[in-house]
């Protein structure tokens, strides 16, 4: 996060010294790198999870603290080839913690944690992304559509930890999910865009990664980016953000509980950024 925050004050400088008019970010170098910050909030409008078929669908915003907004940031790479390829690679850091007092009992994996006692909370569920796209077409640099794939690795620690120490659950995982990717723009002026990106799928993931587990997942990033240029090459844009999806079913596991997991979510984050591009 303090990288975050350095890398920001360096751009606002940057904004500084090159606001002065200018068009579209346009160059007939073959190849641009777009480095992108983002700093913001997250709001949870919904997240329900279960361990076990015998456990507690447990609700994470009405029972687990999750009713507050939490910090987030997100950093990406963007490497356009031509006018028409681009590859890129994401971080997002997606940390939620919290503490509370149980007003019901708890069943983690065959674990009961009582009503009236206080629990830790850690839902840690930050991703790395690798996606490209190629551009379908586009229109005097005013309006673009693109379309591609996604590659998607998850890095999820789950834990539930009673106050006082004697009572604990974790559940940790690293997954790879295919997701399908769009992108487009349009220029409302000379200065202000907007932009339009998803990354989407919903399907068995015994289909998709050949395993018998019977687990049905999905996830769907999207996201609504109002931008405005100032002189090459920075941009600044707010941009407001859906991030959802989850997984249910039943895989092996050595430890306690049967291995059924249900886990979704649904979050809204707002964030303000900034672009830096530069060509080669």
């Amino acid at each position: 996060m303090k990288n975050c925050i350095l890398l920001l004050i360096c751009l606002l400088g940057s904004v500084s010294a090159w606001a002065q008019p200018a068009g579209n970010i346009t160059t007939s170098k073959n190849f641009q790198l777009t480095g992108n910050v983002e700093l913001g909030f997250l709001a949870v409008a919904g997240h329900r999870i279960q361990f076990s078929n015998s456990g507690t669908e447990f609700d994470y915003r009405r029972d687990g603290g999750q009713d507050v907004l939490f910090p987030v940031s997100r950093l990406s790479l963007d490497a356009q080839f031509g006018k028409k390829n681009t590859f890129y690679l994401l971080y997002q850091p997606l940390r939620l913690e919290s503490q509370v007092l149980l007003q019901e009992d708890l069943i983690v994996d065959d674990m009961t944690f009582p009503a009236n006692t206080g629990v830790k909370l850690l839902y840690n569920f930050p991703f790395y992304r690798f996606s490209y796209t190629r551009e379908l077409f586009s229109e005097r640099e005013k309006f673009g559509f693109a379309i591609g794939g996604t590659i998607q690795i998850r890095n999820a620690t789950i834990s539930f930890e009673s106050l006082d120490g004697t009572r604990f659950r974790t559940n940790r995982d690293v997954g790879i999910v295919p997701a399908l990717k769009i992108k487009s723009y349009t220029y409302l002026s000379d200065r202000i865009f907007v932009e339009l990106e998803a990354d989407g799928i919903y399907a068995p993931v015994s289909y998709l990664n050949g395993s018998d587990n019977e687990v049905v997942g999905a996830i769907l990033d999207a996201s609504l980016r109002l931008g405005v240029e100032f002189d090459q090459p920075v941009r600044s844009f707010l941009n407001l953000r859906y991030l959802g999806g989850g997984a249910v079913g039943t895989s092996d596991i050595d430890g306690p509980g049967d291995g059924y997991v249900s886990n979704w979510l649904n979050f809204i984050t707002v964030t303000a950024g900034f672009s830096y591009t530069f060509g080669l």
